[in-house]
């Protein structure tokens, strides 16, 4: 057993005591991170949209899928079938890992970082943060980078309650405000 899943059978075993859950398969985990990326300005630019693309697949460490509009709007000049942002679905080892790096390696390299609210959550044990800066991920290289672009990251749980969720990702390190 690797050392990242011996830890996550002891949160298990201290997130059931905390809660008060007896039986074990009822206790919340993390089901899969979502990375969502608005391509914005660069909507007509196809090299722009594959450095995004490529800069998304070394962070995440998975290909983003292209998100298109499902109507025009005139306002925002944006025609049927354009492109409109990236998205990638984690699951499993990936997601694990993603978390691990966005945690201990990235989110201390945020400027100014102290944590987040836990009024980030949705009601249903879910969080959802927004990164602005897509350098502070240790595999993109700065000198390479022409656009800087954010994104938001959704963690989303089997809890039921804000509370469940935030006890969860308590004890897997999240950086929260006091």
């Amino acid at each position: 057993m690797s050392a990242s899943i011996q830890e996550l059978f002891n949160i298990s075993d201290q997130l059931a005591k905390n809660l008060e859950i007896p039986h074990k398969l009822a206790v919340p985990k993390m089901t899969k991170i979502v990375v969502n990326a608005g391509i914005g300005s660069i909507k007509e630019d196809n090299k722009a949209i594959e450095k995004m693309k490529k800069d998304l697949s070394l962070i995440t460490g998975q290909a983003p899928v292209v998100r298109l509009s499902k109507k025009a709007i005139a306002s925002f000049k944006i025609r049927k079938g354009m492109p409109v942002g990236l998205s990638v679905t984690l699951r499993k080892n990936i997601m694990m890992e993603f978390y691990d790096r966005l945690v201990n390696i990235a989110m201390p390299r945020i400027k100014d970082f102290r944590g987040y609210s836990k009024k980030s959550f949705d009601g249903q044990g879910n969080i959802t943060i927004g990164i602005k800066d897509h350098i502070i991920f240790p595999e993109i290289s700065v000198e390479n980078v022409e656009n800087i672009f954010g994104f938001d990251i959704t963690i989303a749980t089997s809890a039921t309650d804000n509370k469940e969720g935030y006890e969860l990702l308590k004890l897997m390190n999240f950086p929260f405000l006091n």
